[in-house]
C-alpha cells in the first residue's frame, strides 16, 4: 500500500485504467471470435459488416491507448485477408451425411 498521497492517486488510476482497458480488450476478443464464427458458417455479409465495426473500434482503442498501433494493424490486416479468402472461395453447399444402411445377410 503506498504511503504518499500521489501514489494513492496513481494507484486508483491505474486501477480504473486497468479495469477499463479489460472490457476493452474482451469486447474486441468477442468480436474476433464472432468474425471467424461467421467466416466458418459462410456468412461473408454479415462478417463484412463485423469487419468495420471491428476496425472502428481497434482504431479507438489504440486511441486510447488499449492496444499499440502495430497490434491494431496486425488484427485488422488478419482479419481483412481472411475476409478476402471468404469472398473469393466458391460458395459449398452443405454436406449432407447419408446414414448407413445395415447389410442383410
Amino acid at each position: 500500500m503506498p504511503n504518499l498521497r500521489n501514489a494513492k492517486k496513481a494507484m486508483k488510476q491505474s486501477d480504473v485504467r486497468r479495469i477499463r482497458n479489460a472490457n476493452v480488450k474482451g469486447h474486441i476478443d468477442t468480436m474476433r471470435r464472432a468474425f471467424r464464427k461467421l467466416l466458418e458458417a459462410g456468412k461473408v455479409e454479415d462478417a463484412q459488416k463485423l469487419v468495420r465495426e471491428l476496425d472502428q473500434a481497434m482504431d479507438k482503442a489504440v486511441t486510447k491507448h488499449v492496444f499499440k498501433a502495430n497490434t491494431a494493424a496486425r488484427v485488422k490486416s488478419r482479419t481483412m485477408i481472411a475476409l478476402n479468402k471468404a469472398v473469393k472461395a466458391p460458395k459449398k453447399e452443405p454436406v449432407v451425411k447419408k446414414e448407413k444402411v445395415a447389410k442383410a445377410k
